[in-house]
């Protein structure tokens, strides 16, 4: 509250001018509704918000004074600000003047009536500890008792006075002479005086982020003891973490020699003689090339619409698309798909990104005009656009829709304002240099991943052609100040107008010097092949590419005038020999949609039958006397010719007439009963016989077969103390499918060893119990994977839920 009435103060006391620019530098505060008096107008540069916006817009002198100011707690007095920043010199206080200045403008830092300079109170709050100094004594002696500032005072050897207030008074007036802490600590243990100086150097320690419940608080480090009872460290009650160093102790220890860093003036950067018409040759070669390269980047995309990965944006396959297709480079790919996007002539369109309304009227305008609409996009996106990796050196999409980026919108400012203040007629040597002075006009700029600093910023002025010869262009110059209107005159001036005529050559290619327009790039575009895309387009004629303009219903005579009236001269013989030749051979073989040929015999009934009416609906169509051709399936077709008394057959794909079969219906075969029960002995005997087998062996013969066999006991199976297993599957199946007597496992066996197929009865683990034929068997215990016919699949089978087995004759 108390900044806010002193900033209300100060601005009352300036004159029209002088308020004018401090509204000019903060139009965020000046913004609809109008402030209606100057305490109003203080509130809102007092905004946290405010602030933060204005924050970005400073050279490092200007923070680093800011930051001293708040390391001094304002309000301070300019010599106390001049002393810690080590401004001894009249060159050097002019600077820090002009610094002061330029604060004042923002409204962060102002005088008082009293000589103090004060400082909005969000600015003090924007460093946790400003220079690496912690608070002072006073404050962090808040919550100590009186007894603890007794025992400290009683430490340093000062006779402790009687009330709180004095005591503190005593301790704060002994630390704010460093002398005093110089000879305190020189009487210190070794390891106290490590520690001190360490933490004088390296800033106060963060607080600690996991707090055990129920613990009084960290041990000390070593050493800190004996700090902490005579005030150089204070342990903080309210916050869990090490001891706190008053900043009077750390600047004590820091020494006398010591001041804030403070860099008023840029770093030196190697100069080079330019001329501006060196510039404008330059910045017009590159801002004619990146025209001519977004034309056809643009134009690729309105062919095809680049399609949008799943996780958004444009991925590396289609930026290569493009870049083939439009004959550029990803960086030039990259940044005319941004500034597209910016300007409203590409949109999100589903899956896809295409152009909008707007491209059309784009497209229909000269260079100068299309590529300043790119060049304003560019100065205010919030991204770099031509930032191809990101710090974990992983592939970026372009058009990723990522959240707006301030440090990459203030590096482009940076880079304009750096060049703008270059000695008139001079540039940088090599545009990399660009990037110390990048960073000293803005601070919290982000700078590049990788590489040297700023350097995908510096690269993108070079395509625009707003940096040439290591120098502000007159692009740039406008560019910087938002003048429209003059941007487009310098457009004009330093881009050619469109190129609307051709050099057709006998080799046969087109050659167009500069930016060809819209119309002549459309027509050679859909004629012919671009080979190059820059200062000079080429254009490469061929069969294909006389055909592909055939095939989009151009006529031979619409292509030779065409090409003709865009020709700087007649039409080489040997384009007009390939026109022709392509157009002779193109339209020999036709090809109709059908869904299937009628074809006979007699030509007179087939005539009639494409004259019926009531047919008319199938979409019949006379190829020739005895071939129709039909729009309609086939069975649509028979079954509509049949209805109106003809007598068709459907032929099959190799010509043969196709029978139809009618297959009954019938009902799904019911589960049957299970094949076996137990007997007395463990055995397991057939029950039943199935009923195919009922039907197809004769009872008298079975029963003769069976009285003449010889009355014999089965042998007992391998597990029962019998013969061993006959083959290693047979003692695998039986190992896993418990369920199985020893003649279904043998039977099962020899089916997978000879490769036959079986039925088995399976009960699923949903305990539904099914009858499936199985063949091409394949044993891997405990599963059994076949094809089963009752699902017409692969299916795997556990070997334990198999409860009977049968041969596959018998389904």
């Amino acid at each position: 509250m108390k900044s806010r009435s002193t900033l209300a103060t100060w601005l009352g006391g300036l004159d029209g001018r002088r308020l004018a620019r401090v509204l000019e530098t903060r139009k965020d505060a000046a913004a609809a509704p109008e402030p209606r008096s100057v305490g109003e107008l203080a509130d809102r540069l007092q905004r946290p918000g405010s602030v933060a916006l204005a924050l970005p817009r400073l050279a490092q002198p200007h923070l680093q004074a800011a930051e001293a100011l708040a390391a001094l707690r304002a309000p301070a007095s300019r010599d106390v600000l001049a002393e810690l920043l080590g401004v001894a010199d009249d060159d050097t206080t002019r600077e820090l003047a002009a610094v002061l200045e330029v604060l004042a403008d923002h409204a962060l830092v102002w005088p008082d009536g009293a000589g103090k300079l004060r400082m909005a109170g969000p600015l003090r709050q924007a460093w946790d500890a400003p220079l690496g100094l912690d608070a002072q004594l006073e404050e962090l002696l808040a919550g100590t008792t009186s007894d603890e500032l007794r025992g400290m005072l009683a430490a340093l050897g000062v006779k402790p006075p009687g009330s709180k207030a004095q005591r503190l008074a005593a301790l704060v007036e002994h630390h704010s002479d460093p002398e005093r802490i110089l000879s305190v600590v020189a009487k210190a243990p070794a390891v106290t005086r490590k520690l001190l100086e360490g933490r004088a150097g390296a800033g106060p320690a963060g607080p600690t982020r996991f707090i055990m419940f129920g613990s009084p608080g960290p041990d000390p480090e070593p050493g800190a003891r004996w700090a902490l009872d005579r005030g150089l460290l204070i342990q903080d009650r309210h916050r869990y973490g090490a001891a706190r160093m008053p900043a009077e102790v750390a600047l004590a220890l820091r020494g006398p020699g010591w001041h804030a860093p403070f860099q008023p003036v840029p770093p030196p950067v190697g100069w080079a003689p330019v001329t501006p018409r060196e510039v404008d040759r330059e910045a017009s070669a590159a801002a004619a090339a990146f025209a001519a390269g977004a034309a056809s980047v643009l134009s690729a995309c309105s062919k095809t619409a680049p399609a949008r990965l799943k996780s958004g944006g444009i991925g590396a396959r289609e930026l290569a698309r493009i870049g083939k297709a439009a004959q550029a480079d990803d960086a030039v790919v990259r940044l005319t798909l941004e500034t597209a996007h910016a300007a409203g002539l590409l949109a999100r369109d589903g899956d896809h990104v295409a152009p909008t309304e707007a491209y059309d009227a784009w497209a229909e305008q000269e260079p100068p005009e299309q590529f300043a609409v790119l060049l304003q996009a560019w100065r205010t996106l919030p991204l770099t656009p031509t930032q191809a990796r990101d710090e974990d050196n992983k592939a970026l999409p372009a058009l990723a829709g990522a959240p707006p980026c301030s440090g990459c919108l203030q590096a482009r400012h940076g880079l304009l304002d750096a060049a703008a203040r270059l000695p008139a007629g001079q540039g940088v040597r090599v545009a990399s240099d660009l990037g110390p002075l990048i960073a000293w006009y803005r601070p919290l700029a982000d700078s590049s991943p990788d590489g040297p600093p700023f350097a995908g910023v510096i690269r993108e002025a070079e395509l625009l052609g707003v940096l040439a010869r290591g120098a502000l262009s007159a692009l740039g110059i406008h560019l910087r100040t938002g003048d429209a209107e003059g941007l487009g005159i310098e457009c004009r001036r330093l881009l050619p107008s469109a190129t609307a005529t051709a050099r057709m050559g006998a080799d046969l290619t087109a050659v167009v010097t500069g930016t060809p327009s819209a119309r002549l790039a459309s027509l050679l575009d859909s004629v012919a092949d671009r080979e190059t895309s820059s200062t000079a387009s080429v254009w490469r004629f061929s069969a294909g590419s006389v055909r592909r303009a055939l095939d989009a219903g151009r006529t031979p005579e619409d292509i030779a005038a065409d090409l003709a009236a865009v020709a700087a001269g007649p039409l080489p013989q040997p384009l007009s020999y390939l026109i022709a030749d392509t157009a002779r051979g193109h339209g020999r073989v036709r090809l109709a949609p059908a869904s299937c040929v009628l074809h006979g015999d007699e030509p007179a009934l087939l005539a009639e039958i494409a004259a019926h009416r009531k047919l008319a609906k199938l979409g019949l169509r006379q190829l020739a006397p005895t071939v129709l051709i039909s729009r309609s399936p086939l069975d649509t077709t028979l079954d509509a010719l049949r209805a109106e008394g003809y007598a068709p057959v459907a032929e099959t794909t190799e010509g043969t007439v196709r029978i139809a079969k009618a297959r009954p219906r019938r009902a799904a075969a019911p589960v049957p009963a299970p094949r076996s029960s137990r007997v007395r002995g463990g055995g397991r005997i057939a029950a039943t016989s199935t009923a195919k087998e009922s039907a197809t062996l004769d009872p008298s013969t079975l029963a003769t077969r069976l009285l003449a066999a010889p009355v014999t006991v089965p042998e007992p199976a391998p597990f029962d103390g019998g013969a061993p297993f006959a083959t290693d599957t047979e003692e695998i199946v039986a190992g896993w499918a418990k369920r199985l007597s020893y003649s279904d496992v043998r039977q099962l066996a020899h089916a997978i060893d000879t490769g036959q197929a079986i039925t088995v009865e399976y009960v699923a683990t949903s305990g539904n119990r099914t009858v499936r034929t199985l063949s091409r068997l394949d044993l891997d215990p405990p599963y059994l994977e076949a094809w089963c016919h009752l699902r017409d699949a692969e299916r795997v089978f556990t070997l334990s839920r198999i409860h009977g087995v049968m041969s596959a004759a018998s389904e």
